[in-house]
C-alpha cells in the first residue's frame, strides 16, 4: 500500500493517457468519482455476463481482456498496461453486460474504477474526453478486425509473425538498424492465445526465427534484427 501512500490519487490519474493535461475542475471531479485499488496476478475483475458497471484505468501493471472458443480455449482479446482504460467499450455500445472477461497479469497492479454513468456523464460534458475515448475504442476495433481477417485467411506462422511486427511498431524502441521490446514479459502461452495458435507452435516458429537471426528475445526482452526481413 506504500505507493498509494507515497502519492495522491489526482497525480496517479493525471498521469494517465486518457487524462493527461485535462482541466483540473474535470480532474476533481473524476478523483471525487473513483477508487484506487491493488490486485495480485490471477484475480478477476469482471466475468463474462458480469452487468457493465464500472470503467476502469491501469496505473501500474498489465491486465488480458479475453474469452473463450466454442472449444473451451482461452482466446486473448488485448493485454492492456499502464496508461490505458477498459471496460468502457460495452457502455458506449450500449451494452449493459459483459462480453468477455478482464484479469490480472502482475503482482502489485494498481487500477483505477469509476461508476460506468459517471464516466458517461463526464464525456457528455467534456468534448476533449469524447474524443480520445472514441479515438482508442476506434484503434482497438481496428485491430479486432485486423485480426479476424488475420484468423480466417492466414496460416499459423503468419498470425505470429504480423503478432511481433505489431508489437515491434505499437512498443518497440529504435536501437540503430534493430528495433527492441523492453519488458517483454508475454509467454509462449499468451502469444498463441493472441493469435489463436498452440504454444508449441509458437515455440518453434519464435525458435526458427532467432536460428535465422531475425530476431533475439529472452525473459526481458525481444529483438528485432530488421523489421523488413521479418516480414
Amino acid at each position: 500500500m506504500s505507493a498509494l501512500q507515497d502519492k495522491s490519487k489526482i497525480w496517479y490519474l493525471e498521469n494517465l493517457d486518457i487524462f493527461r493535461e485535462m482541466p483540473l475542475p474535470m480532474m476533481e471531479y473524476v478523483e471525487k468519482h473513483t477508487q484506487m485499488c491493488l490486485l495480485n496476478k490471477g484475480e478477476y475483475i469482471y466475468f463474462n455476463g458480469d452487468d457493465s458497471k464500472q470503467v476502469y484505468f491501469v496505473k501500474m501493471g498489465r491486465i488480458k481482456i479475453s474469452d473463450f472458443s466454442t472449444e473451451g480455449k482461452e482466446i486473448i482479446k488485448c493485454i492492456l498496461s499502464s496508461g490505458e482504460f477498459f471496460g468502457g467499450e460495452h457502455i458506449m455500445q450500449g451494452e449493459t453486460k459483459r462480453s468477455d472477461f478482464a484479469q490480472v497479469m502482475d503482482n502489485q497492479t494498481m487500477l483505477c474504477k469509476m461508476p460506468a454513468d459517471e464516466f458517461k456523464d463526464l464525456m457528455q460534458e467534456n468534448i476533449d474526453l469524447a474524443l480520445r475515448v472514441n479515438k482508442i475504442v476506434g484503434f482497438r476495433l481496428k485491430k479486432m478486425e485486423r485480426r479476424l481477417v488475420s484468423l480466417i485467411f492466414k496460416d499459423s506462422r503468419t498470425r505470429i509473425v504480423e503478432f511481433l511486427q505489431e508489437l515491434a511498431e505499437e512498443r518497440g524502441e529504435k536501437v540503430g538498424y534493430e528495433t527492441v521490446v523492453r519488458n517483454f514479459k508475454l509467454t509462449h502461452k499468451d502469444i498463441a492465445n493472441l493469435t489463436a495458435t498452440s504454444r508449441q507452435t509458437v515455440t518453434t516458429i519464435l525458435n526458427d526465427l532467432r536460428n535465422k537471426n531475425l530476431i533475439y528475445f529472452d525473459r526481458k526482452r525481444i529483438l528485432f534484427r530488421d523489421l523488413d526481413k521479418l516480414a
